[in-house]
């Protein structure tokens, strides 16, 4: 189990099989897991391609390093499964595909509000010492996923994946009984609204709130009170666990099958359900006033619509690929 740029989230996931995860030790030998063991690069390195049998890459492809130990372990691995918001779309690191790899640098090390930098260091790729030359992996010019990079059999979605479809992916490896190549394991079909029990009815929102603007009445579909829920724009198999605890999804599944864009999908939903208010019937200009008042509610699009896959979207981002 690989971490590249991602938060941790998915070993965590793991873990959280319970006494599941006796079933997984009894099924495989546990040999690479940096969070967990201290196997060396070297030890990889040393195995005959393929010698593994199945490599859960979590993380964003950020660095020099995360897009060298992808290639290794594509090679050394017989099956490489994407696991995880991240390896999967790019998730919350890909929002730095907003800015270019210099406004980031100087953005964290000399403009910071908190920073302490007075002599303006900047961090160097080699640096020699009393005890050898240090060196540091370079940022990649944008943050990548995994299939940019590699090819991947399986991919797993969620930040992080919910523990029980976590587990039905290990499952049908184990067993044996694999759907083909490039499908998506642990997840459901249809969307998010699919799982969601809340009640729903013809949508027609007047306007938008954010999370902390509106207790939201239990039972009735978030999205028709006016908060931004994304369930029907994300693929399902969660569960729905964020609408049933009154937080309107945001989207971590990713796309639903047949959807390339999450934000896309996204918008165009919100554009069907718009009330145009009194200015109903009215010219163009009139309506088109209405649709910025209505959209001017949302503080930050590509935060909202695209948390969890810019670098994997039509977008990809500012910088370019």
């Amino acid at each position: 189990m690989y971490w590249g740029a991602s938060c941790g989230g998915c070993e965590i996931a793991l873990v959280n099989l319970h006494e599941r995860i006796l079933d997984v030790d009894a099924a495989f030998d546990f040999m690479f897991c940096p969070c967990l063991l201290d196997t060396k690069k070297k030890d990889v390195e040393a195995l005959p391609d393929g010698a593994i049998a199945v490599t859960l890459f979590n993380g964003a492809l950020r660095s020099s390093e995360n897009e060298e130990m992808a290639r290794l372990l594509r090679r050394k691995s017989r099956l490489l499964i994407a696991t995880g918001s991240c390896a999967v779309e790019g998730c919350i690191p890909g929002l730095a595909n907003l800015r270019s790899r210099e406004e980031l640098i100087e953005g964290v090390y000399l403009d910071s509000p908190t920073l302490d930098n007075p002599q303006g260091t900047l961090p160097v790729g080699s640096s020699l010492t009393p005890l050898g030359a240090l060196e540091l992996p370079s940022l990649l010019p944008r943050v990548k996923t995994l299939r940019e990079v590699v090819p991947v059999d399986y991919l797993i979605p969620g930040c992080p994946p919910e523990s029980h479809q976590l587990w039905n992916a290990l499952e049908a490896v184990i067993l044996g009984e694999l759907p083909a190549p490039g499908s998506f394991l642990g997840a459901g079909e249809g969307t998010v609204c699919r799982d969601c029990a809340r009640t729903k009815e013809d949508k027609s929102i007047g306007r938008l709130y954010r999370n902390h603007e509106i207790e939201p009445v239990a039972g009735k579909c978030l999205l028709e009170q006016g908060m931004i829920c994304l369930g029907v724009a994300t693929r399902g198999g969660c569960g729905a666990p964020c609408p049933d605890a009154n937080m309107p999804c945001s989207g971590c599944y990713g796309p639903p099958e047949g959807v390339a864009d999450q934000g896309g999908a996204m918008i165009a939903a919100l554009g069907s359900i718009i009330d145009p208010g009194e200015h109903r019937g009215k010219g163009e200009k009139e309506l088109a006033l209405r649709l910025e008042e209505f959209l001017d509610q949302v503080p930050d699009y590509a935060g909202l619509l695209y948390k969890y896959t810019l670098p994997g979207s039509v977008l990809g981002g500012r910088v370019k690929r």
